[in-house]
């Protein structure tokens, strides 16, 4: 049996693999696809840490309110 460290490890790998796939790889394939894939990747970055404050603030709301 794999242990949880050993898992995460893989999990990360393959999200990694998958970002170097669509951000490198998707270029010399499909250039307006991976010019399309960029600004939504570039979006994503740019509103996640809004995302974690909001689920940080609905977190503590159910734990104290």
């Amino acid at each position: 049996m794999k242990t949880l460290r050993k898992k995460e490890l893989k999990r990360f790998r393959i999200v990694a693999t998958i970002h170097k796939d669509v951000t490198e790889r998707l270029e010399k394939i499909n250039a307006s696809l991976a010019a399309e894939t960029r600004k939504v990747l570039d979006i994503n970055k740019s509103e996640r840490h809004i995302r974690g404050g909001l689920a940080t603030k609905e977190k503590y709301l159910h734990m104290h309110g």
